[in-house]
């Protein structure tokens, strides 16, 4: 091909445009079949979809961020955890002086409350152990079987179930 100017354009423009632009072919056929890893340095690569038999890393938890900036000191970084802590080690002391009740009553409320926050808040630290969903169904199902079992303690309940007392004795007598 010859290099020369088209009419109408100036010599200076025929030396900046390229000849002939081609795109590369390899680019053009390439057709990944199977598991594709995301484009990154070098293009996408063909992967396989079985797990490593070595892991390496483990993901954080959604929500498993910093519940404060970077900046701010660890125990404002980490509050919602240190708040569920303080209120079970608050709950355990009641216990330790013989308020039994309401100790155990504000361990699950404890509990209830970090499922919340979990769901509510969208980074809260060391309190995000699994996935979201995982970690709100095993605070909350804990949190309030404590609670329950607090209110149905005896002497003097709070709480009474008839149909658990008839199942015990059906158990003991027979």
């Amino acid at each position: 091909m010859s290099a020369e100017p088209e009419q109408g354009a100036s010599p200076a423009d025929a030396a900046e445009a390229p000849e002939t632009v081609e795109a590369p072919q390899a680019v053009e056929d390439a057709e990944a079949k199977g598991a594709v890893s995301a484009p990154g340095p070098g293009g996408p690569k063909k992967t396989t979809r079985r797990f490593p038999l070595l892991t390496r890393d483990t993901a954080r938890p959604e929500g498993g961020g910093r519940a404060a900036p970077g900046d701010a000191p660890a125990p404002a970084r980490q509050w919602p955890l240190l708040s569920v802590l303080s209120t079970v080690g608050l709950g355990l002391l009641l216990t330790a002086f013989d308020v039994f009740r309401v100790g155990t009553i504000l361990i699950g409320l404890a509990l209830i409350a970090g499922a919340f926050m979990r769901w509510a808040l969208p980074g809260v630290g060391m309190l995000a152990v699994r996935s979201r969903f995982t970690d709100m169904v095993t605070y909350g199902v804990l949190g309030v079987a404590i609670v329950l079992l607090a209110m149905m303690a005896q002497p003097h309940p709070w709480l009474e179930i008839p149909f658990l007392g008839d199942t015990l004795h059906r158990t003991i007598t027979t």
